[in-house]
């Protein structure tokens, strides 16, 4: 008993860090991926390679994306952080 109850407590915590949780990005202006996937696939890259995008957007902030090569050459949008041009 006294081994099982841990386990029921880390798998309870466990179950709130599912990643379907979060929904996806949607593509903005300025995206890599704004009106679909780039027409040149990314051919010499690996599987799994990383693509940052920087941009700004049209209030004037800056924009920077953090895209992943999927294995069918298409970019996944995973982050993005939008903040001032200029930090304090």
């Amino acid at each position: 008993m006294k081994a099982l109850l841990p386990a029921l407590f880390g798998g309870a915590l466990l179950a709130g860090c599912s990643a379907a949780d979060t929904p996806a990005l949607e593509p903005i202006p300025g995206s890599i991926t704004y009106g679909g996937q780039p027409r040149t696939k990314l051919s010499k890259s690996p599987v799994g390679s990383v693509v940052y995008n920087q941009f700004y957007n049209g209030t004037g902030q800056r924009v920077e994306e953090t895209y992943i090569l999927q294995p069918d050459r298409s970019l996944k949008l995973v982050r993005r952080e939008i903040g001032p041009d200029f930090p304090d």
